[in-house]
């Protein structure tokens, strides 16, 4: 029989914003009385598991302002995927030392490998560290960039581009940049190296980024600096996307058809 908990207590504990505990505190008296736990023990219990609930929040609360796919995290990447990589990269990206250390992470495939995967994977990781994080795709960066510049907000979308925790620019150097782009791209790669930990993916080699630079005395500048403090994982294989597709439960009835509706027109109106 689950036991009751004292009104009083549920009452104390929601004034010191502390009423999650009451979820699991039925079953965690339980465990005290079968093991014999002095009070101290079962308040410690009791705190560590409002500080991880609390930390989990967080961490959750950061990867949405982060925009990460909650479904990209390595527990739940299909090992029985044909992708190759080296493990020991992979280890040692995945601890977060790179972000101690202040370098970058380049993660370079051909396409549909699961390079987003890895990329987003690691920014799941770092928000459970404490850190902020922003995904964002390379145009969609250089397209905010460029709007910045008709309402004077270029400042401030660039000073949170070079001083959050970790950047993850995703599909980096698909397209040539015009003059504006290089200059942005040069004015990241300048002012997060050795400050910040960027973390980029692409389906070119870092040896081709030139190539797509308006100005290629910046392009040298900027990937040399980048790229010469940066970890490389390189990734090969089949396409993981297909594992992304969502897929009808093998218990799940098969949906109804909505019945045909022929499109409405708007009437005519007579003059």
């Amino acid at each position: 029989m689950p036991r009751v908990i004292n009104p009083e207590l549920l009452s104390a504990l929601k004034r010191l914003r502390l009423g999650r505990i009451a979820d699991t505190l039925p079953e965690r008296l339980v465990l005290a009385e079968k093991q014999e736990m002095c009070f101290e023990d079962l308040l410690l219990l009791l705190l560590t598991d409002e500080i991880t609930r609390r930390d989990s929040s967080a961490a959750q609360r950061r990867a949405e302002a982060a925009d990460l796919n909650p479904k990209m995290r390595f527990e739940l990447f299909d090992k029985t995927a044909k992708v190759s990589f080296d493990k020991r990269v992979l280890n040692e990206i995945a601890s977060l030392r790179f972000m101690e250390a202040q370098k970058h992470v380049v993660i370079l495939g051909p396409v549909g490998v699961g390079k987003t995967f890895v990329a987003t994977a690691l920014g799941h990781v770092a928000c459970q560290y404490g850190y902020n994080v922003k995904f964002i795709r390379a145009d969609a960066m250089l397209g905010e960039l460029k709007r910045s510049r008709f309402d004077n907000s270029r400042e401030a979308i660039m000073l949170e581009l070079i001083t959050v925790d970790l950047l993850i620019v995703d599909d980096f150097a698909i397209e040539t940049m015009n003059k504006e782009e290089s200059k942005d791209i040069y004015q990241l790669f300048l002012e997060r190296t050795g400050c910040a930990s960027t973390i980029i993916t692409s389906n070119r080699d870092t040896s081709e980024w030139l190539t797509m630079f308006d100005d290629m005395l910046l392009a040298q500048s900027a990937v040399d600096r980048f790229k010469n403090n940066a970890y490389d994982f390189i990734m090969d294989g089949e396409s993981y996307r297909p594992r992304l597709k969502p897929k009808l439960a093998a218990d799940d009835p098969p949906p109804k058809s909505p019945a045909f509706k022929p499109p409405r027109h708007p009437r005519s109106r007579r003059r």
